[in-house]
């Protein structure tokens, strides 16, 4: 029996395949604008004449945009429905990268990647909104699973193509390229199809929208979720920020050769993906993936501190990856179904919580020795993440 959302008037759909590819490509864009230009980091340092915390408080300003502007964004397309939302995203993407480009100095630069962020939100909360409004259930939990394949491959892809474009051209080249996809994505916006009938949007003011920020924020099973996701995405904030020194000047490996690790390790996280609609239910294969994450992430703390050998290390960052891969699609589906009502709201505070914790988790990894700096992040957000699951497990059949 098919679980899509019936309404009292017919709404005209993309196809599954289609909102598969371009939800998919949305949520996936804000990510991608980061990994792209990752392996041009240590370059655009010596570009700007600048330090490595400039260079990486570029991410934190860009994860800022994608916190705040889930904020806004979320609400509004509860408000004025999905499609106007991912215009008016996409539109300004495609004017702040232009701003990147002309930029003077570092300071300017950081700058106008709070707007990229920004625009990067519309796409990451309005996927996860067109899925609530259409899906439920199990299936709700396998479109997020397809859609982790998707996302899964922008990290593979972006690293690996910067890291090629960086041996012929410099880091405006990256964000020519992020320019030409910002106006593919405008024009697939316009193909899409609204998935939110006026009938099931948020009656009254504006403001009715914003105000549904703090009764799902008192839904205790909603936020766990988003705490159990929030903290395991802080492992990986983590080898977001140091990766390209840990392994471009740690383990002295060039741009090319880190893109190529990058991308085994993203693809770790479609495997987690797909490993996930293989559970009975969707609650068992969230624990699975925390418990996989925990493990997996001792061991590479131990193998990072003992200084033993890289592949080692590769081959338990990819296994980390994996069940990151089973708990983004997991969490975000049992915080949904709770919230399908306001989905653009809850799809904000999710989304909101997971990059103002990524803007904080990136500068973090260069409070100390990088190693020791790594070691703690990791084990931190492990280890809270885990606690968070052991709660969500408690309250599973009890009313808060």
């Amino acid at each position: 029996m098919s679980e899509v959302l019936q309404t009292d008037k017919p709404v005209r759909m993309n196809s599954r395949l289609f909102l598969l590819i371009a939800m998919g490509m949305m949520s996936a864009f804000g990510p991608f604008v980061t990994d792209f230009y990752l392996p041009g980091l240590p370059a655009l340092a010596a570009w700007f004449g600048t330090t490595t915390s400039w260079v990486q408080l570029s991410l934190t300003t860009s994860m800022m945009g994608l916190a705040g502007g889930q904020l806004i964004i979320g609400p509004a397309s509860d408000k004025y429905g999905r499609r106007g939302m991912l215009l008016i995203s996409m539109a300004l993407f495609i004017v702040s990268t232009v701003a990147c480009l002309f930029s003077w100095n570092i300071e300017s630069f950081v700058f106008f990647r709070v707007f990229q962020g920004i625009a990067g939100a519309g796409g990451v909360v309005i996927s996860k909104s067109v899925a609530a409004d259409l899906y439920q259930g199990k299936e709700l939990a396998d479109f997020f699973s397809l859609l982790m394949v998707i996302n899964g491959l922008a990290p593979i892809i972006a690293p690996v193509v910067g890291g090629f474009v960086m041996k012929y051209t410099d880091w405006q080249g990256i964000f020519l390229i992020l320019l030409g996809i910002g106006v593919i994505l405008f024009i697939v916006s316009l193909v899409f199809r609204e998935s939110l009938p006026k009938e099931r949007r948020i009656a009254g003011s504006i403001f009715n929208s914003f105000g549904n920020f703090i009764p799902i924020m008192k839904n205790g099973r909603f936020m766990n979720y988003v705490w159990i996701q929030m903290f395991a995405m802080g492992v990986f904030f983590t080898y977001i920020a140091s990766s390209p020194f840990l392994i471009q000047e740690y383990f002295h490996l060039d741009a090319f050769m880190y893109s190529l690790c990058f991308a085994i390790n993203a693809s770790g996280m479609i495997v987690g993906s797909r490993l996930t609609p293989r559970f009975d239910r969707v609650f068992n294969a969230l624990s699975t993936g925390v418990y996989w994450l925990a493990g997996s992430s001792l061991c590479f703390v131990i193998v990072l501190v003992l200084g033993w050998s890289f592949y080692l290390l590769e081959a338990l960052l990819f296994l980390m990856m994996v069940a990151l891969g089973m708990i983004l699609p997991t969490s975000t589906s049992l915080a949904l179904t709770l919230e399908r009502a306001k989905a653009g709201s809850a799809s904000a505070i999710i989304g909101f919580f997971l990059f103002i914790f990524g803007a904080v988790v990136s500068p973090l990894t260069g409070f100390a020795d990088m190693i020791l700096s790594i070691s703690v992040m990791t084990l931190v957000c492990c280890g809270l993440s885990l606690i968070f699951l052991v709660i969500a497990k408690k309250r599973l059949n009890t009313p808060d």
